[in-house]
């Protein structure tokens, strides 16, 4: 009998026990899940980018490569029955994060947990504000040298305050992210902000601004002498603003641009530090502040079920084939305690 799943669960072949039991001990996680190779993917980009630091010679780099080099080395997933026998769905139960900022495993755990909380919320907004409309707004400067980023970012930032303290501004809230990417000449940074606000239903009769408009008052705020590239969108009547949240609340930088250049990679870090990638303004602010946290849990506690009898299967790292491989941590001489002290092992759902 073997289970069929859908694409969040694994497929395990749970008869002839012994014929399962067997085959364990060849079990690649590509084997049992689809979501195998996005984490095969991560992981093998983690190793690059832990290199890239690793060859840096700088002490915090160093402490960096060593964090990412130990980050989800061993994934335990808990086997939970569905309603229907032939159905086993596996769970992430224990894993061990880096939280570097740009470890793409780390970077791809808080994405996903970003737009749980925020698909979560949501529908509590549209209910206490169920006749106020929704923009999309693409904020942009033009490219500048990688050395220049943080100075670039400091400068958008203060004038999108500015924006939101202007009368012409009509938003009573709204979550504001920013992206860099890589510019074509592959030396210098494209960095903007994606902006998901929220304007109650006058500002398409008496408040509404032209994209003409729009950009003359960025340009304004920025404070330069060229006009910006802006996008501004509105989110029709009957659409749904949770379809927008994949875009607002994706990677700050992409994982392609992470592992494409050493150096500019090194120094997108420095540039990067301390800095902040999502913030939320107004009135939305009492529903999404935990998206502004720091250290981001990078699970769902919500859907932690209960551990009696529940069996599980284990997955380690193996950077020659690149597969996360079974393990029988039970025959393991890695209890635990050993797998590195950096971060607390949690409870998630993949």
């Amino acid at each position: 009998m073997s289970t069929q799943t859908s694409d969040r669960n694994f497929i395990v072949n749970v008869s002839p026990q012994s014929k399962y039991q067997h085959s364990k001990n060849t079990l690649s996680l590509t084997d049992v899940s689809p979501t195998g190779k996005t984490w095969e993917k991560h992981r093998t980009n983690a190793d690059k980018i832990s290199d890239y630091y690793a060859s840096a010679g700088e002490g915090c780099f160093n402490r960096y490569a060593w964090r990412m080099r130990m980050c989800s080395e061993v994934l335990e997933f808990q086997l939970v029955p569905e309603p229907s026998e032939d159905i086993l769905q596996l769970k992430l139960s224990d894993a061990r994060f880096c939280r570097v900022r740009h470890c793409p495993v780390c970077q791809w755990r808080r994405s996903l947990m970003w737009k749980a909380k925020a698909y979560k919320i949501l529908p509590q907004v549209i209910a206490d504000y169920p006749k106020y409309r929704w923009l999309f707004i693409t904020l942009t400067v033009k490219n500048c040298n990688i050395e220049e980023l943080r100075l670039t970012l400091d400068g958008m930032n203060k004038a999108f305050k500015r924006l939101t303290e202007l009368k012409a501004w009509r938003a009573k809230g709204w979550v504001k992210s920013v992206e860099v990417t890589k510019s074509r000449d592959g030396v210098s940074a494209h960095p903007h902000l994606h902006i998901l606000a929220i304007v109650p239903p006058s500002y398409f009769s008496h408040g509404y601004l032209s994209h003409v408009k729009w950009i003359a008052l960025w340009q304004q705020c920025l404070r330069i002498d060229y006009q910006p590239i802006v996008h501004v969108s509105a989110i029709a009547k009957h659409h749904d603003p949770k379809a927008l949240i994949p875009e607002i609340l994706k990677y700050q930088v992409k994982e392609s641009d992470l592992v494409a250049n050493r150096e500019w990679f090194l120094e997108l870090t420095r540039q990067l530090h301390k800095t902040r990638g999502i913030a939320v303004g107004g009135v939305l602010r009492q529903y999404m502040r935990e998206l502004e946290e720091k250290n981001q849990d990078l699970i769902d506690e919500s859907e932690a079920s209960d551990e009696a009898d529940k069996g599980y299967l284990s997955f380690r790292w193996k950077r020659e084939s690149k597969k996360f491989k079974y393990e029988d941590l039970s025959t393991s001489c890695l209890d635990s305690d050993s797998r590195g002290s950096y971060s607390n092992p949690r409870k998630t759902a993949i």
